[in-house]
């Protein structure tokens, strides 16, 4: 199993990440959220400058922040400053499209983006459509003086809906999973990404697994409800429970024992009544950073365990097995409180531990 870690986009990330590099975590992810956070790509580039191990990856961006061609140059540059550590993570945009009051992304778009993207990175010539003209490009200086193409840059899909996953399965080098910590979520996904790799002809184990999560050591006889607690994983749970809820019309698609309460996070995002020209403007405020009062009483301790790695050492090291032997490969933990002591916490309890 590795380790990685994952932030807001922020200038001042090079100083976490560069902690992160010494604390035994493997990979870096920073959020592409324009609204929200930092550019993600002129974070990274300070975090190359700071660190020689630790892999980078923008976890994640989307086919509407960025036409496919300025993505696949931003990660090229990055590549660029740390040949061999980056990767690149895309999704159809949950946070970064809502927080403008608009829907995340349809398949089809980042199916092309990452065709487009994949195809540029790998110096060839592609197919690019911009309404009703359709055009070939490719990058058309020798590459080595302003971004790296000879390095590969592993692409990741960020899914939780079936089918975002069957497309990772089919198109992606790896899936970036959100709060798949119980077993069973781990298995509902990975059985559409077993669908779309087979669909593809693809070999399924070949594809890289990582889960992103939130971390909380819980204190002697501390509740899991406790308000510590809620406020260290909460922001997470109900971003990650709500984008559950909203990617799949179908309600069977989630486990039994967990259906209902990731159900009722499917609007705690939406103001019916509100106007729609604003309303999201409210909705969003301290968004993945903390947790509405209304919002909290739907953080039970079962969506808790569920999603995040939440406990005593123990428990938490079980539950880390139980999801290496489930099918992850990797564990991303999000800080919300405190950055630096959630990382040594979770390297001197877990990684080193």
């Amino acid at each position: 199993m590795q380790f990685g870690i994952a932030f807001p986009a922020s200038p001042a990330a090079r100083d976490d990440v560069a902690a992160a590099e010494a604390l035994g975590f493997s990979h870096a992810w920073l959020d592409d959220s324009q609204m929200l956070f930092s550019d993600p790509y002129i974070s990274l580039a300070l975090c190359a400058e700071r660190t020689s191990t630790i892999r980078l990856g923008v976890g994640v961006t989307n086919p509407a922040s960025r036409i496919a061609p300025s993505t696949a140059n931003s990660i090229a540059t990055v590549n660029k400053l740390a040949p061999g550590r980056t990767m690149l993570g895309i999704g159809t945009g949950n946070t970064a499209r809502r927080t403008l009051g608009m829907p995340a992304a349809r398949l089809s778009a980042l199916e092309d983006h990452v065709r487009i993207v994949r195809a540029l990175l790998a110096g060839e010539t592609t197919e690019y459509t911009e309404g009703d003209r359709t055009r070939d490009i490719r990058f058309l200086s020798d590459g080595d003086r302003w971004i790296d193409l000879k390095t590969p840059i592993p692409t990741y899909i960020a899914g939780s809906g079936p089918k975002v996953l069957e497309l990772a399965g089919r198109m992606a080098d790896g899936v970036i999973l959100f709060g798949t910590v119980d077993p069973d979520l781990i298995a509902m996904a990975l059985k559409r990404v077993r669908i779309g790799a087979e669909q593809a002809g693809r070999d399924p184990d070949s594809l890289s697994i990582m889960c992103m999560t939130a971390f909380c050591l819980t204190e002697p006889g501390e509740s899991l409800e406790s308000a510590r607690v809620r406020s260290m994983v909460g922001p997470f749970v109900s971003s990650c429970a709500n984008i559950f809820a909203l990617s799949t019309s179908d309600p069977a698609f989630f486990p039994d024992h967990l259906r209902r309460d990731i159900l009722a996070f499917r609007d705690i995002f939406v103001t019916p009544d509100g106007p729609v020209r604003s309303r999201h403007l409210e909705l969003y405020g301290g968004y993945a950073v903390a947790l509405r009062d209304d919002v909290a009483p739907l953080v039970t301790e079962r969506m808790i365990r569920a999603t995040t790695l939440t406990g005593t050492s123990s428990e938490i090291a079980a539950s880390v097995a139980a999801m290496e032997e489930a099918g992850i490969d990797m564990v991303a933990i999000r800080p919300v409180i405190d950055h630096r002591e959630t990382m040594e916490t979770f390297s001197r309890e877990i990684i080193r531990g």
